[in-house]
């Protein structure tokens, strides 16, 4: 299930990020960050798994829209936002751990910590766990990555923004996590840097 997992993470990555780089790299950091906050190794393994698929939604989002190369207008943007409802309904499965876990991500990952987020503005501790924690690394990775929009971040840029966005867009103790694992993550996003970033 979790090599199934990850194809499918990558198919929708290769929609705006086309090494699929992005899934591996996030889905590692998620693990580092995991082990700093859990000593379950089971879960944690299914964060890893889960991570990959925080994305999958992004398949619903027509190519003019995701791979826009300027700013996104106000409807496009709403429409962009939909990728994490279309993720939960691409999934739609909580038989398993594993499904659930990555439904909850899916869902929850554009979340914030102070509910400004989307689509449900949840706030704290009512978004999940997984969902928290694949919010930072998929920022992260996001902002040091280039897109079709724009160029990629600084490392200390994008840790400045993640660090001033704690108890705002992410929960504080994740982000203590992160500084504490940040060493690992830049030894990952080395190892699986896409040729364009």
């Amino acid at each position: 299930k979790e090599q199934i997992l990850e194809t499918l993470g990558r198919a929708a990555s290769f929609k705006d990020d086309d090494t699929s780089n992005h899934v591996f790299r996030m889905s590692r950091y998620a693990e580092l960050v995991a082990r700093q906050v859990s000593h379950d190794e089971e879960w944690i393994r299914l964060l890893r798994q889960s991570a990959t698929m925080h994305d999958i939604g992004k398949i619903g989002i027509p190519d003019h829209i995701l791979l826009k190369p300027g700013k996104l207008d106000p409807d496009e943007w709403l429409f962009m936002q939909q990728h994490v409802r279309f993720g939960g309904e691409i999934i739609d499965d909580e038989t398993t751990p594993i499904m659930k876990m990555s439904k909850d991500v899916a869902l929850y990952h554009h979340e914030k910590w102070d509910g400004t987020g989307y689509l449900k503005g949840l706030k704290g501790q009512d978004i999940p766990l997984a969902a928290r924690i694949v919010s930072v690394v998929d920022v992260f990775d996001a902002l040091t990555s280039s897109r079709p929009y724009k160029k990629a971040w600084s490392v200390e840029d994008a840790l400045n923004l993640i660090n001033e966005q704690s108890g705002k867009h992410f929960d504080p103790r994740i982000v203590v996590a992160f500084n504490a694992v940040i060493e690992d993550i830049l030894v990952i996003k080395t190892q699986f840097e896409s040729e364009k970033d």
